[in-house]
């Protein structure tokens, strides 16, 4: 019964999302970012779950950041996607 929400909301032959960490503004796409707060194996055990996901690689995430909240740390992942 299980069924990703998002599995037919896209076709799957046109690549909807770039992992490019240009900064600058091209029309058509937007720049999204998704950011993960808690402890330090808390982040990096998501970061690791979203990986073998296929949701992004390791590396494209920021290394620890802190977080406003003391003893937490923040990572984020800044995504480039198409707008139509």
């Amino acid at each position: 019964m299980t069924k990703s929400f998002l599995a037919d909301a896209f076709p799957a032959s046109t690549p909807l999302v770039s992992s490019d960490n240009s900064q600058e503004t091209t029309p058509g796409r937007e720049s999204v970012k998704v950011v993960i707060f808690g402890t330090k194996s808390g982040v990096n055990n998501t970061i690791l779950t979203l990986y073998k996901l296929g949701f992004a690689q390791v590396n494209e995430w920021s290394p620890l950041l802190p977080s406003p909240n003391p003893g937490e740390v923040m990572s984020i992942l800044t995504r480039h996607i198409v707008t139509t």
